[in-house]
């Protein structure tokens, strides 16, 4: 990497974001690589939530006053907590940080694991988003990958999420799964759309190493040419339903329905992670990024003292391609600007990877930005090879 496309300072406050981690589930899923684990003894979760106080007095010490301007509970099954120990952590965020006005903090939630007073009293608490994890409407599909909950159950859920007077919510489906038909996944996005919901995450189900699937892969998986048929005519038809793509797999009704939180991850923002496995990246003034990572198995992280279980400094030519592979992920223009803001480097650091990328139809470069073409969106990956 060129040096002299190295911007010297920091001239810009980058955003700040916190994720929260909760890492235990009723049942966990085939396909879930994530730190997640069965809960098995309910009196764990309060000597975590001690833990996390801790962790995020910890990091207090060196962010105190910082502006956040998204928090969000993942999990897990974060609707597991109690609204008293979400109103709790949320307190005492706001002790250390400043609040960005309209502040989107969202909470993670499962069927089967919210009612109507539960949804109230978590909005009470400050949460103001709620990400329900649906993942299909067809009782036999979701047999086939191990939910617990039922169609009913999740009709329900988005019922009383409604009810309880959020107008901020997501709903999350997968494609590809298990017998599934072209049919079969329009009908879910239907059924997700007869709530109106201000926004859709849709994504393919995907064998991830070290899952129960990877060990016995299920059957009647749809292949290759189907899952790309399904992809399309659920794009097109979200498209028509007035659902516009902003990413790769996230559709909103409006600018103002974004995840914000995810969009800081996508924009290279920086963000700290508190709980267990939970991640963090610092930008330094001069540019350089911090990475380090939470101990990941929950016994151990509330018997820790510091928590981190690792950490690295990103090698200065690293940095604009870490960015780019988020940021493509982004339908919309990517500005030189912001590339320039977030990573310390001029455009012209990646001029050879970009003309390559234009080359081959997936870019296309304007004066001030670059814009994924419709071949690049369809083939992402091929687009991400170039800059890796």
């Amino acid at each position: 990497m060129n040096h002299e496309n190295i911007i010297s300072q920091r001239l810009v406050i980058i955003p700040l974001t916190l994720y929260i981690h909760f890492p235990w589930c009723l049942s966990k899923c085939p396909y879930c690589d994530f730190n997640s684990h069965v809960l098995s003894d309910e009196k764990a979760i309060a000597s975590y939530v001690d833990s996390l106080l801790v962790d995020l007095e910890i990091e207090a010490r060196t962010h105190k006053g910082s502006e956040l301007s998204s928090i969000y509970f993942g999990g897990g099954t974060p609707s597991l907590l109690s609204a008293n120990m979400v109103t709790k952590i949320i307190q005492q965020i706001s002790k250390s940080f400043t609040f960005k006005p309209a502040i989107e903090i969202t909470l993670e939630a499962n069927p089967g694991t919210i009612d109507l007073k539960r949804c109230e009293e978590f909005q009470h608490a400050g949460i103001n988003r709620i990400s329900l994890g649906i993942q299909s409407f067809d009782d036999e599909k979701l047999k086939a990958i191990k939910r617990i909950h039922d169609a009913k159950q999740a009709l329900a859920a988005i019922d009383v999420v409604k009810s309880a007077g959020f107008t901020n919510f997501n709903l999350d489906l997968m494609f590809g799964l298990p017998g599934q038909s072209i049919a079969d996944g329009l009908k879910d996005l239907q059924a997700a759309l007869n709530f109106m919901p201000p926004h859709l995450s849709w994504y393919q189900l995907t064998i991830e190493p070290n899952t129960l699937f990877a060990a016995v892969k299920p059957s009647r998986l749809p292949h290759s040419e189907k899952l790309w048929e399904i992809q399309q005519a659920g794009q097109d038809f979200l498209s028509k339903m007035g659902l516009k793509q902003y990413e790769v797999a996230a559709f909103c009704r409006s600018a103002e329905n974004t995840c914000r939180h995810n969009i800081n991850y996508w924009q290279y923002g920086d963000y700290l992670g508190i709980g267990a496995g939970a991640h963090s990246k610092i930008t330094a003034i001069n540019h350089s990024v911090k990475r380090y990572w939470k101990t990941a198995d929950p016994r151990v992280y509330t018997q820790s003292e510091d928590f981190i279980e690792g950490e690295e400094i990103v090698a200065t030519g690293k940095i604009p391609l870490e960015f780019m592979f988020n940021a493509l992920r982004l339908y919309q223009p990517l500005s030189y600007g912001l590339f320039q803001e977030r990573t310390g480097f001029t455009i012209d650091s990646i001029k050879t990877q970009l003309q390559s990328a234009q080359e081959l139809g997936l870019i296309e470069l304007a004066d001030d930005s670059i814009v994924t073409t419709k071949h690049g969106k369809n083939f992402l990956n091929d687009l991400l090879e170039i800059f890796l």
